[in-house]
C-alpha cells in the first residue's frame, strides 16, 4: 500500500510539472508573458504560505538567508519563468518540454566550474557529451528547418538558469533551520516582487480573458507550481532522492505527449530522438560513485534543501 501510494504521488508529481508547458501555451492566449508569470508567482506563494500556516512553519527572519533567496528567486524563478513564457510565444509546449529536460546537464557543469564537484569521472563525462550532443540534434542549426530560434534559446537559457541556480541554493539555502516548504514560499514571494517590477515592461498589456486562459494560469500557479512543490518536498522526506528522480525523465515525455493531444503540436523524430538522447545522458552523469551516500542519507539531505534539484538530485524542474 505504501509504495503505491508512492507511486501515485510520483505519478501526480511528473503530470503537474509534465503539464506546465500546457498550461503556459494555453494561457498566454489571455495574458502577456510578464502578466502570466506574475499571476503564477502569487498563486504558488499563496498556496505554499497557506501550507506553512497549517503545518505551523514560519518564514526564515535571517537577513542573510532572504539575501540568499532573493538571488535564488531571480535565478530560480522570475528570470526563467519569464524565458519560458517568452519562449513559449514562438515555441510549441512539447519543445520547451524536451528542452527543460536539459536542466541537469547545465547544473552538472555549474557544479564543475564552482568547485561544488570536480568529481566527474568517464561516465559523467560521457552523460554530458551525450546530453550536448542531443541538444544540438533537437536544434539541428544545419538544417533550414531547424528549431534554433530566439525562442528555442530563450528557453535553453531558462534550463541553463536553473542548473546554475541549483548549485548556488544547494550551497546556501539547505541548513538553515527554516522547512523547505517556508524557503520555497519565502523565495517565490521575493520573485513576486521581481516581476512586479518588470510590469512596465511588459505587463501592461491588454487583458484577453477566456475560460481557457484563465483556467490554465489557476492550474500553473496552484498545482504545477504551488501544490507541486510541497509535494515534492513530501516525497524528498519520505523516498530517496534517487527515487523522486525519477520524474525528471518523465517531464518531457508528459509535455509531449499532452502538446500532442491536446494541442495537436506535431514533432518530428529528429526532435524525439534529441529526446531520447538528452534522457540518455542524463542518466549516465546520475550514475552512482563509489564513495557516494546512499538513497536514504540523500534523501534526508534533500529533504533539507530548498532547490529542487536538490529537488530531485537536480531533477528536470518545470518552467
Amino acid at each position: 500500500m505504501g509504495e503505491t501510494k508512492t507511486l501515485l504521488r510520483l505519478g501526480a508529481l511528473a503530470l503537474m510539472w509534465g503539464s506546465s508547458f500546457l498550461w503556459i501555451k494555453l494561457a498566454l492566449g489571455a495574458f502577456s508573458p510578464v502578466q502570466l508569470v506574475l499571476i503564477r508567482l502569487v498563486l504558488g506563494a499563496a498556496v505554499l504560505v497557506v501550507i506553512c500556516c497549517t503545518q505551523r512553519d514560519r518564514l526564515p527572519t535571517d537577513r542573510r538567508v532572504w539575501g540568499h533567496l532573493v538571488v535564488a528567486a531571480l535565478l530560480h524563478n522570475a528570470i526563467p519563468f519569464l524565458l519560458f513564457a517568452v519562449g513559449e510565444e514562438t515555441v510549441s509546449s512539447g519543445v520547451t518540454g524536451v528542452l527543460n529536460g536539459t536542466t541537469p546537464l547545465w547544473t552538472l557543469v555549474a557544479a564543475f566550474v564552482f568547485g561544488v564537484d570536480r568529481k566527474l569521472g568517464l561516465p559523467r563525462i560521457g552523460g554530458l557529451v551525450l546530453g550536448l550532443a542531443g541538444i544540438l540534434l533537437i536544434f539541428a542549426p544545419w538544417q533550414a528547418g531547424g528549431l534554433l530560434s530566439w525562442g528555442a534559446l530563450a528557453c535553453l537559457a531558462a534550463a541553463l538558469s536553473y542548473g546554475l541556480v541549483f548549485t548556488y541554493e544547494s550551497r546556501f539555502l539547505s541548513g538553515t533551520g527554516s522547512s523547505p516548504v517556508a524557503l520555497a514560499g519565502a523565495q517565490m514571494m521575493a520573485a513576486s516582487g521581481f516581476v512586479l517590477l518588470a510590469l512596465p515592461a511588459g505587463g501592461i498589456e491588454p487583458v484577453h480573458p477566456s475560460v481557457a486562459g484563465v483556467l490554465a494560469v489557476v492550474m500553473l500557479g496552484v498545482f504545477s507550481t504551488g501544490i507541486a512543490f510541497a509535494l515534492n518536498y513530501r516525497l524528498l522526506a519520505t523516498e530517496s532522492a534517487v527515487a523522486v528522480s525519477m520524474v525528471g525523465y518523465l517531464i518531457p515525455v508528459v509535455s509531449v505527449v499532452l502538446g500532442t493531444i491536446v494541442l495537436h503540436e506535431a514533432l518530428n523524430a529528429r526532435v524525439l530522438g534529441g529526446m531520447v538522447v538528452v534522457l540518455a545522458g542524463v542518466a549516465l552523469t546520475r550514475l552512482k560513485r563509489a564513495g557516494d551516500p546512499k538513497p536514504s542519507e540523500k534523501a534526508r539531505s534533500g529533504s533539507k534543501a530548498v532547490s529542487s534539484a536538490a529537488r530531485s538530485t537536480h531533477a528536470s524542474r518545470p518552467s
